[in-house]
């Protein structure tokens, strides 16, 4: 009995076996997609902030001496500048805007035709502008045009005297900033500024030159370094 109990579970086992081996085998699983590479994007730069910087570079342009129906003509002036800026800006996306003030000490001066009165000479030794700025930003770079008020002295010449007086105009130019950090730039910028005239009364002697009027406009080529505060 024993035997023949046994003798059936060997063929039951083989029989299940010889199935099992006939039944379809599991799809393998399909093959993964490689992990696609995501380089690291940097972080674009913030322009927004307030802004302390120094500026340096060199001015150049005219000034004319008129009184009545005497002229002396454009002659030129020039001179080198530097000095500091306060400002801050704020950001929209690409759009910057903002507004800066800045004062320079300058060595601007130029003299008069000889022909028209000894000695004269138009000088200017200090001069500021408070201006609005609107630029665009691609990314470390900004692109900007810049308009304002602008303001110095106008120190008149002739023979010795000298007549000094503070004169309001108004500026305008363009400029091109880098960051070199995430806290200091760097720029370039041209301004052209035009004063009020100034004015030559005592020192200009008697007619045609007395009571003269002394005009004073400069191209400004300037470049600055600028530390952002966060």
């Amino acid at each position: 009995m024993k035997r023949i109990f046994a003798t059936a579970m060997l063929l039951i086992v083989g029989t299940a076996g010889a199935m099992a081996a006939d039944l379809p085998q599991p799809m393998p699983p399909p093959p993964q997609a490689p992990a696609m590479y995501v380089p690291a994007v940097a972080p674009v730069y913030n322009w927004g902030g307030i802004y302390l910087g120094i500026n340096g570079g060199y001015g150049f342009g005219n000034s004319n001496w008129t009184g009545g129906a005497a002229s002396s003509g454009t002659f030129t002036t020039n001179g080198f500048v530097a000095g500091g800026t306060l400002g801050f800006n704020y950001q929209w996306d690409a759009l910057v805007v903002g507004a800066e003030t800045d004062l320079d000490y300058t060595g601007i001066t130029g003299n008069g035709p000889a022909a028209f009165c000894t000695n004269c000479k138009t000088s200017n030794d200090w001069l500021g502008t408070t201006r609005g700025r609107v630029g665009w930003a691609v990314d470390r770079m900004l692109f900007y045009g810049t308009a304002g008020v602008a303001y110095g002295n106008i120190q008149a010449n002739a023979n010795g005297i000298t007549n000094t007086s503070t004169e309001i105009g108004w500026t305008a130019g363009l400029g091109v900033e880098a960051a070199i950090t995430d806290n200091l730039t760097a720029r370039l910028e041209y301004l052209y500024v035009d004063l009020s005239s100034g004015s030559c009364t005592t020192a200009c002697g008697a007619p045609p030159f007395a009571a003269q009027s002394v005009s004073f406009d400069q191209n400004l080529i300037r470049a600055g370094l600028d530390f952002k505060f966060r």
